[in-house]
Protein backbone atom coordinates (compact mmCIF):
# COMPACT_ATOMS: atom_id res chain seq x y z
CA UNK A 1 0.00 0.00 0.00
CA UNK A 2 1.28 3.24 -1.10
CA UNK A 3 1.69 5.79 1.63
CA UNK A 4 0.03 9.16 1.13
CA UNK A 5 2.26 12.05 1.05
CA UNK A 6 1.77 14.70 3.77
CA UNK A 7 0.12 18.10 2.44
CA UNK A 8 2.40 21.04 2.28
CA UNK A 9 1.40 23.99 4.70
CA UNK A 10 -0.51 26.98 2.94
CA UNK A 11 0.81 30.16 3.22
CA UNK A 12 -1.87 33.24 2.51
CA UNK A 13 0.07 36.25 1.15
CA UNK A 14 -1.99 39.56 1.62
CA UNK A 15 -0.21 42.29 -0.56
CA UNK A 16 -1.48 44.53 -3.03
CA UNK A 17 2.47 45.42 -4.70
CA UNK A 18 2.72 43.17 -7.29
CA UNK A 19 6.16 42.82 -7.13
CA UNK A 20 7.09 42.32 -3.08
CA UNK A 21 3.80 39.62 -3.45
CA UNK A 22 5.74 37.59 -6.07
CA UNK A 23 9.05 37.64 -4.02
CA UNK A 24 6.88 36.85 -0.89
CA UNK A 25 5.39 34.13 -2.59
CA UNK A 26 9.05 32.79 -4.20
CA UNK A 27 10.66 32.75 -0.42
CA UNK A 28 7.98 31.04 0.72
CA UNK A 29 7.41 28.22 -1.89
CA UNK A 30 11.42 28.03 -1.25
CA UNK A 31 10.27 26.42 2.29
CA UNK A 32 7.82 24.11 1.11
CA UNK A 33 4.67 26.00 1.37
CA UNK A 34 1.41 25.81 -1.12
CA UNK A 35 1.33 29.68 -1.68
CA UNK A 36 -1.98 31.66 -2.10
CA UNK A 37 -1.94 34.99 -3.11
CA UNK A 38 -4.84 37.65 -2.36
CA UNK A 39 -4.15 41.81 -3.33
CA UNK A 40 -7.51 42.51 -1.80
CA UNK A 41 -9.30 42.14 2.21
CA UNK A 42 -11.98 40.43 0.20
CA UNK A 43 -10.67 38.27 -1.40
CA UNK A 44 -8.21 37.10 1.73
CA UNK A 45 -10.85 36.50 3.56
CA UNK A 46 -12.74 34.33 1.07
CA UNK A 47 -9.33 32.25 0.84
CA UNK A 48 -8.75 32.18 3.88
CA UNK A 49 -12.24 30.14 4.53
CA UNK A 50 -11.76 28.18 1.55
CA UNK A 51 -7.75 26.98 1.87
CA UNK A 52 -7.38 27.10 5.79
CA UNK A 53 -3.60 28.71 5.61
CA UNK A 54 -1.34 27.63 7.98
CA UNK A 55 0.14 31.01 7.95
CA UNK A 56 -0.76 34.75 6.46
CA UNK A 57 1.76 37.55 5.85
CA UNK A 58 -0.98 40.28 5.69
CA UNK A 59 0.12 44.02 4.71
CA UNK A 60 -0.90 46.51 7.00
CA UNK A 61 -1.77 49.18 4.46
CA UNK A 62 -4.13 47.07 2.32
CA UNK A 63 -7.20 48.90 2.30
CA UNK A 64 -9.25 49.58 4.64
CA UNK A 65 -7.77 48.45 7.42
CA UNK A 66 -5.05 45.58 7.21
CA UNK A 67 -5.01 45.39 11.17
CA UNK A 68 -8.51 44.57 11.53
CA UNK A 69 -8.36 41.85 8.64
CA UNK A 70 -5.38 39.97 10.20
CA UNK A 71 -7.66 40.13 13.44
CA UNK A 72 -10.36 38.46 11.83
CA UNK A 73 -8.05 35.94 10.24
CA UNK A 74 -6.79 34.82 13.30
CA UNK A 75 -9.88 35.07 15.25
CA UNK A 76 -12.16 32.85 12.46
CA UNK A 77 -9.67 30.96 11.09
CA UNK A 78 -7.40 30.25 13.84
CA UNK A 79 -4.54 31.04 11.26
CA UNK A 80 -0.77 32.88 12.26
CA UNK A 81 -0.85 36.22 11.64
CA UNK A 82 2.41 38.02 10.59
CA UNK A 83 1.99 41.77 9.39
CA UNK A 84 4.81 43.10 7.37
CA UNK A 85 5.05 46.79 6.78
CA UNK A 86 6.66 49.46 5.85
CA UNK A 87 4.71 51.50 8.41
CA UNK A 88 6.59 50.78 11.69
CA UNK A 89 6.05 54.23 13.49
CA UNK A 90 5.45 53.30 17.10
CA UNK A 91 1.73 54.03 16.61
CA UNK A 92 1.12 51.68 14.40
CA UNK A 93 2.87 48.30 16.26
CA UNK A 94 0.90 49.62 19.20
CA UNK A 95 -2.62 48.86 17.22
CA UNK A 96 -0.94 45.65 16.05
CA UNK A 97 -0.04 44.80 19.46
CA UNK A 98 -3.49 45.99 20.79
CA UNK A 99 -5.80 44.40 17.99
CA UNK A 100 -3.57 41.25 17.75
CA UNK A 101 -1.25 40.43 20.45
CA UNK A 102 1.69 38.25 19.84
CA UNK A 103 1.62 38.50 15.89
CA UNK A 104 4.65 39.40 14.53
CA UNK A 105 5.70 42.43 12.54
CA UNK A 106 7.92 42.69 9.71
CA UNK A 107 9.42 45.84 8.44
CA UNK A 108 9.70 45.82 4.69
CA UNK A 109 11.76 45.73 2.32
CA UNK A 110 12.00 42.19 2.62
CA UNK A 111 14.74 40.96 0.80
CA UNK A 112 18.22 40.77 1.49
CA UNK A 113 19.53 44.53 2.18
CA UNK A 114 17.43 44.42 5.43
CA UNK A 115 18.84 41.38 7.51
CA UNK A 116 16.17 42.03 10.19
CA UNK A 117 13.42 41.54 7.25
CA UNK A 118 15.48 38.91 5.37
CA UNK A 119 16.05 36.47 8.47
CA UNK A 120 12.05 36.46 9.01
CA UNK A 121 12.15 33.69 6.69
CA UNK A 122 14.45 31.49 8.72
CA UNK A 123 11.63 31.79 11.87
CA UNK A 124 8.66 30.89 9.36
CA UNK A 125 8.63 27.41 10.54
CA UNK A 126 8.19 28.53 14.41
CA UNK A 127 5.19 30.52 13.77
CA UNK A 128 3.13 27.84 12.15
CA UNK A 129 2.01 24.98 14.68
CA UNK A 130 3.47 21.64 14.68
CA UNK A 131 5.47 22.61 11.38
CA UNK A 132 9.13 22.39 13.13
CA UNK A 133 7.76 19.35 14.94
CA UNK A 134 6.84 17.97 11.36
CA UNK A 135 10.06 19.79 9.50
CA UNK A 136 12.31 17.81 11.62
CA UNK A 137 10.80 14.31 11.49
CA UNK A 138 9.94 14.80 7.14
Amino acid sequence: MARSQPSRPTALIIEDEYLIALDLERAMADLGYEVCLAASESKARSLAMQDHPDIVLMDVCLGREGIETGRWLRAVCGTSVVFITSEVDANTVQRIREQVPGAPVVSKPLNRDNPGGWSFFGQVDRMVPNRSSNAAAG
